[in-house]
């Protein structure tokens, strides 16, 4: 188990990291997630050791390790800027950490090529690193942290540089990889969608500071704050300050739609409302659809998904759908949402709602 005791981190003055306090149990799979610049590398180099807390304590396995170097503690980490040994060839350098811990030459070969095997090295083996390809030449510092066998897995955004077929099947495949050593897997992203697909559990950070923490989906359905409902939401969550009055939410000096039923017992008065773009939709969603009517401003087409940017009022909003749609701007339409995916947050920005189930 790795515990950070109120842990903070300040750099010339500069908050990098606000008092933390994190547990996370052996055998299991963390999601860091936030935007640049948030505090996720900062959290890893503590966890490491390439760094000690400006207050606070790191604790792993009952042992108070803060002031313990880097290369006395059990660690694997790999960047999203790939780090090799480049006089080494490929092989060696996946075989570096074992050699160092005096394994016999035989297992360090066997993990080797089950290791490139994984990764799709094996016909590299020989090469030098700078022989590879950018792709190549992660996976194989991927390789090197999986042969370790480390108590601790730290990987500061390792995909981000793989092609997109490579990095879907690293994705479903990195998990099981690290699980079965038992180890304690923390795995930084700036991308929600990378944090569902991983699953196991998410911190969401922003601006130095953990907004919340738990199993993955429940904290994407179920954010206490509007702070990690934001994070948790690519494209920009959808947010509107509106007014409750009686059965009805009003906005613009007029009714915007009925009130939705988790609102029930949220007090008369000024709250926001928020809705993920990819449950909005062109087309009803059912017979109790709830419709606003909006302005349209531009359609970003990807090829399997369409950004449609829209007005709702005063404020701008897009809605995700899948497929290619062509939408003329500057036209009215009617915007179509299940009202039970509405989440709601106070003036302090706690979540008023327990959010959605589906």
């Amino acid at each position: 188990m790795l515990e950070l005791k109120n842990v903070s981190k300040m750099v010339g003055g500069e908050v990098h990291l606000h008092p933390t306090s994190l547990t996370l149990e052996r055998g299991s799979l963390n999601v860091l997630l936030g935007p640049t610049q948030s505090g996720k590398t900062s959290l890893m180099r503590l966890m490491a050791g390439l760094d000690q807390p400006t207050t606070g304590e790191v604790w792993f396995e009952g042992v108070n390790v803060t002031g313990k170097r880097v290369q006395d503690r059990n660690v694997a980490m790999v960047y999203q800027q790939f780090i090799n040994y480049p006089s080494m060839t490929v092989y060696d350098n996946i075989a570096s950490p074992m050699r160092i811990g005096g394994r016999a030459a035989a297992e360090i070969d066997r993990a080797v090529m089950k290791a490139a095997e994984l990764m799709r090295l094996t016909p590299y083996l020989k090469r030098l690193p700078l022989e590879l390809s950018g792709g190549q030449q992660q996976r194989t510092a991927l390789a090197r942290a999986m042969v370790k066998n480390a108590s601790l897995v730290l990987l500061d955004e390792p995909l981000a540089n793989l092609d997109y077929k490579l990095r879907e099947e690293l994705r479903a495949e990195l998990p099981k990889i690290f699980a079965e050593t038992g180890s304690i897997f923390v795995y930084a992203t700036t991308e929600p969608s990378e944090a569902l697909l991983l699953g196991g559990n998410t911190a969401t950070l922003a601006e130095g500071r953990i907004s919340q923490f738990g199993p993955t989906v429940s904290v994407y359905r179920k954010p206490v704050d509007i702070v990690t409902a934001r994070t948790f939401s690519d494209p920009p969550l959808n947010t509107l300050h509106v007014e409750r009055h009686g059965n009805a939410l009003h906005a613009f000096g007029r009714e915007i739609m009925p009130l939705p039923p988790q609102l029930a017992k949220v007090p008369e008065g000024p709250l926001t409302i928020a809705i993920h773009p990819h449950h909005l939709s062109l087309a009803p969603v059912g017979t109790d659809a709830t419709a606003i009517r909006v302005r349209t401003m531009v359609s970003e087409i990807t090829g399997s998904e369409s950004f449609i940017h829209i007005e709702f009022g005063r404020e701008r909003w897009v809605v995700l759908e899948s497929g290619v749609h062509e939408i003329e701007p500057d036209i009215e339409l009617d915007i179509h949402f299940d009202a039970a995916r509405i989440m709601a947050f106070g003036a302090d920005g706690r979540a008023l709602t327990g959010g959605w189930e589906a």
